[in-house]
């Protein structure tokens, strides 16, 4: 008598935006290599209810005003030589070769979709015969489970669930219950016949409520703004001179906006660093990281971590400056770096060393006015901060493209540097997610010049620092400490940022559940996972031995999905380490009846029940397939859209945490890379600024000498959906 013949494992990952294509992409390469046995075979489940590859933010039916905030160069979804991985590397096209564009563009978000659909596709090809793929076009709302056992992941469209032997959550970023004052507010504008809008990816907004002419109060100035800008404005039909001056349609609302530093994301830099570049990282790097690790107790991340990161960014300031300043210092250079590398950062002595050492304040690095640049500072007027805005914004677009303030470029490479280093202690709340954002990932150059020519066009007023709002009759009504004099009253109100999911306000189903069974969250309402192969972390000092999760919904949170080429990616990194543990699993060498028995931790800061991969020693470099560059028409050069870099999830957006594509990690040897070149790039350079797209940019570029607006890039060719 035959028995019948075993049912093959099963894996489900829930979301198939970016991040689950750069898993899928690593299951590929590495069964290629032969790790998981000579004939894998398994099914995997992809549930997500938007395409997989794009998902839901890079996916197609989305206007083509909203654009990429990385340029294309920038963007790769493929490993190289730089990335520390046990499985092969197997390299592949950027962005712009993909697509045929030049390097230094920032395409629509469509673009971005079209490579992502694609690189899904090779993906999927690329997968061995006993690897069944699975899609399903809807979302997972529950998971259950013992965890030593199989998993049941119940679907919205199925009466019965998945079961399944390994998780994956590649959730994404994730919407959030309404805050109390949130609440509040949706309240008063239900009552009243009011417009309020709570914070949402702006592309899934609805704004028909935002009526021609109207005033509308805005609380955020960062990339979410930026999309609301241009979708009020270009939007709605408006359009640009090619002297840089708006026409408006008649159809747009008068924006009031405001938020808590009051003044605009810093422009992308326009320039590359050339010539001697500082030594990242030197003050902050693994031997700092491994000492925090081994403290006792919670970190606090302004008292115990800011003093090293804010060391290791004035010391990339002060290389530079001395490099190209070197009369701004009252000391020679070895005297200078040799006290610099001696004062202590946290007792005071490092500041009282720098004030000797750079007499003029406008030579130092000043971290805390860079944070807030309208500390102390009010206006009578609204007038008289619509101008103190303006300048602000001349200033830093005249600085932030000027090579002759190269120091801020250095430190721009401290920050990417010092991200990477801060992923090895975990999440340390949202402060320095902000900060970092606020200097390394705002709008590039003709975005920043198309809010100061609307601002111009009376179409935005700027209200500035410490906006608060308050519901009053018939009203929403908007301070800030910039106008302590001077209120601003409107029937809508807009909070143009992501939602902060807390503790307790994760919306998605599933991952509220789980938080209940026992996983770990962090107080911002992030899932714990281990750093190396983002396994679920339990309160009980354990970790599920089925369950994995990756992406900006864990505390892991600084991996984006994709990223810069040849800068050790941590999320090619995790990647790597969760499917060897996913293919160890399947393959019955890891969790019993599927895998993985008691192998040591092969990723950093495992605990308990962790997966631990060995096998292939030092990563093999396989040959790459043969890529075909698909041309895309269109996509604007230079400085680009502020938009939004994000990817998919099951049900919510898996943003990039903000400026990600921007973070280039220097791994476990903390190196940064500067490319076979030696010049790093870190914005569009002066001669390329101009938009090669149909269209004007707003305003004269300065660098390039020729007038550049903000256009509409053209839609992504049929051929490449």
């Amino acid at each position: 008598m035959t028995s019948a013949p075993a049912e093959p494992p099963v894996v489900v990952v829930v979301g198939a935006g970016p991040r689950a294509t750069g898993l899928l992409e690593r299951i590929a390469a590495n069964t290629a290599a032969g790790y998981g046995g000579p004939d894998p075979a398994f099914v995997l489940h992809l549930v997500d209810p938007y395409p997989p590859g794009p998902g839901r933010i890079w996916r197609r039916e989305q206007s083509p005003l909203l654009w990429m905030n990385s340029m294309a160069e920038d963007t790769t979804l493929f490993t190289d030589e730089t990335v520390e991985i046990e499985g092969p590397v197997v390299p592949g096209p950027a962005l712009h070769d993909w697509a045929g564009i030049e390097g230094r563009t920032f395409p629509d978000r469509r673009t971005q979709g079209a490579y992502l659909r694609w690189a899904y596709e090779q993906a999927r090809a690329a997968l061995p015969p006993g690897i069944v793929v699975r899609e399903h076009r809807t979302r997972a709302v529950r998971l259950e489970g013992p965890r030593e056992g199989r998993q049941s992941v119940w679907l919205a469209d199925r009466e019965s669930p998945l079961t399944a032997d390994l998780v994956v959550l590649a959730l994404g970023h994730q919407e959030a219950e309404l805050a109390p004052e949130e609440r509040r507010f949706a309240a008063h504008a239900a009552r009243e016949g009011l417009t309020y809008l709570p914070p949402d990816y702006t592309a899934d907004t609805d704004l028909r409520g935002l009526r021609a002419g109207e005033p509308v109060l805005v609380r955020g100035l960062g990339l979410a703004f930026v999309d609301l800008m241009v979708l009020l404005t270009e939007g709605r039909g408006g359009r640009w001179t090619p002297e840089g001056h708006y026409v408006p349609s008649g159809k747009e609302p008068i924006l009031y906006v405001g938020s808590r530093r009051g003044v605009p994301y810093h422009v992308k830099l326009g320039y590359r660093l050339e010539g001697e570049l500082p030594e990242l990282p030197r003050f902050f790097g693994p031997e700092q990281t491994t000492g925090l690790l081994a403290r006792e107790g919670p970190l606090d991340f302004r008292a115990d971590v800011w003093p090293l990161v804010a060391k290791e960014l004035g010391w990339a300031h002060y290389h530079r400056l001395l490099t190209t300043r070197p009369h701004a210092f009252a000391v020679d250079r070895d005297a200078f770096e040799s006290g610099y590398a001696a004062a202590d950062p946290y007792d005071g002595s490092l500041d009282a060393f720098v004030r000797t050492a750079v007499p003029e304040a406008a030579d130092r690095l000043d971290l805390d006015a860079l944070d807030r640049p309208l500390a102390g500072w009010t206006a009578r007027t609204q007038e008289e901060a619509q101008a103190r805005l303006l300048a602000h914004i001349d200033a830093d677009l005249d600085r932030r493209h000027d090579p002759a303030h190269s120091e801020d470029l250095a430190v721009f490479m401290a920050l990417l540097s010092v991200y990477g280093q801060l992923m090895r202690l975990g999440d340390l709340g949202t402060w320095w997610h902000g900060f970092f954002s606020f200097l390394a990932s705002g709008p590039p150059g003709p975005r920043l010049r198309a809010l100061r020519g609307l601002a111009e066009a009376g179409l935005v007023r700027f209200l500035g620092a410490d906006m608060t709002v308050r519901a009053v009759d018939g009203a929403f009504e908007a301070r800030s400490a910039s106008l302590p004099e001077h209120a601003v009253r409107a029937r809508a109100l807009v909070e143009a940022r992501l939602p902060q999911p807390e503790a307790g306000r994760v919306r998605d189903p599933l991952l509220r559940g789980l938080f209940t069974a026992g996983a770990l969250a962090t107080e911002d309402g992030l899932l714990a996972v281990t750093p190396g192969d983002g396994r679920v972390r339990w309160n009980d000092g354990s970790t599920h031995s089925r369950l994995f999760a990756l992406g900006p919904h864990t505390d892991a949170r600084g991996a984006g999905a994709f990223t810069r080429p040849r800068t050790n990616s941590p999320a090619f990194r995790q990647n790597d380490a969760t499917a060897r543990a996913l293919l160890a699993g399947v393959s019955g060498t890891g969790v019993p009846g599927t895998g993985v028995s008691g192998a040591a931790v092969a990723s950093e800061g495992g605990g308990a029940g962790t997966v631990g991969v060995s096998g292939a020693g030092p990563a093999a470099v396989a040959v790459a397939p043969a890529f075909v560059p698909v041309p895309v028409a269109g996509a604007a050069s230079g400085e680009g859209a502020g938009g939004l870099s994000a990817g998919p999830s099951a049900g919510s957006s898996d943003l990039q945490s903000a400026g990600s594509s921007d973070v280039q990690s220097a791994g476990p040897s903390g190196v940064l890379s500067a490319g076979p070149s030696g010049v790093l790039s870190a914005g569009p350079s002066p001669e390329t600024s101009a938009d090669s797209s149909a269209g004007p940019e707003p305003g004269p570029d300065p660098d390039a000498g020729s007038v550049s607006v903000p256009t509409t890039t053209s839609a992504v060719k049929e051929s490449v959906r």
